[in-house]
């Protein structure tokens, strides 16, 4: 049992009532109410005591109304002190109003734009969506990346021009752990870790890997690289609960990578599990 308590830097909250999310319809053990209560009665007996909301897909172009949501929710829940919110960057410079909305949040602590659903390869390369990221940079907003292993060259790449923004790899870049895939993924991981405007959540691995024949070890490496590049300053513990359940408990994930960083020391562990979260979402601002 841990000797402080969790920072979980990736969580999502669902609200089907007011909102519509198109691809949970094709997912229905995932297509539920979503809230901060349920997550600490899943969580037992690890206690939370904050968490970063990360955007949930939502369709658009509802996207401000989830985070109006989500901000209204904060009010009364305080363990939820940020939020990473969704914003259509592609649009360029014409978001500008759209960002300022979503600042008038005092919890809005990061925006994400899904590119892992994109088919074009370099969708995050198109002038609009650099020229969104540059509006990001210039307020030191921070941006979650959410790609596929495949599409790392052109997230390389995003990152080589836009030296500005401060980034964080969601999942491990969603290697091919269920066809038993490390290259090109190990080589794309160093190649971004040499940045050091990017860090890296630990989370979402287990959803990359056979939902119910996975095991420890074949998740390890996965892990244990993605520490070896980023190290324990640059890493920061995520659920991507409630996605997390299509393959994995949320105790079984925490006891995952409790295990996999057992000789790491009591300061790394606190590092990977809070600082790093803290620090970079700024959640004590």
């Amino acid at each position: 049992m841990f000797d402080h308590p969790i920072v979980d830097s990736h969580v999502h909250l669902l609200n089907p009532d007011a909102l519509s999310y198109r691809w949970t319809a094709q997912v229905p053990r995932l297509n539920r109410h979503v809230l901060p209560e349920h997550l600490a009665e899943t969580a037992v007996p690890y206690d939370i005591d904050r968490f970063v909301f990360v955007e949930a897909d939502v369709d658009q172009p509802q996207y401000l109304q989830e985070a109006d949501w989500v901000a209204a929710l904060a009010v009364s829940e305080p363990r939820l002190q940020g939020m990473v919110a969704a914003l259509p960057l592609e649009r360029g410079f014409e978001i500008e109003g759209d960002l300022d909305q979503l600042c008038d949040h005092n919890i809005l602590c990061g925006v994400r734009r899904l590119i892992q659903t994109q088919p074009d390869p370099e969708f995050c390369l198109r002038p609009g969506f650099l020229a969104g990221l540059k509006l990001l940079g210039a307020r030191d907003i921070p941006f979650d990346i959410c790609v596929l292993h495949y599409q790392m060259p052109a997230v390389i790449e995003m990152v080589r021009r836009s030296p500005d923004v401060r980034f964080v790899l969601d999942h491990i870049g969603k290697p091919g752990i269920k066809a038993g895939l490390f290259e090109p993924w190990r080589q794309h991981m160093r190649e971004l870790a040499g940045m050091e405007n990017v860090f890296c959540k630990i989370s979402g691995v287990v959803t990359e890997a056979d939902h119910g024949a996975w095991t420890r070890d074949q998740i390890r490496p996965y892990i244990e690289h993605t520490l070896d590049c980023f190290g324990f300053k640059r890493c920061m513990y995520g659920s991507d609960w409630h996605v997390l359940e299509l393959a994995s408990t949320y105790p079984q994930w925490v006891e995952i990578v409790d295990w996999i960083v057992a000789d790491a020391s009591a300061a790394e562990r606190r590092r990977l599990f809070r600082e790093t979260a803290v620090s970079f979402y700024r959640l004590d601002a």
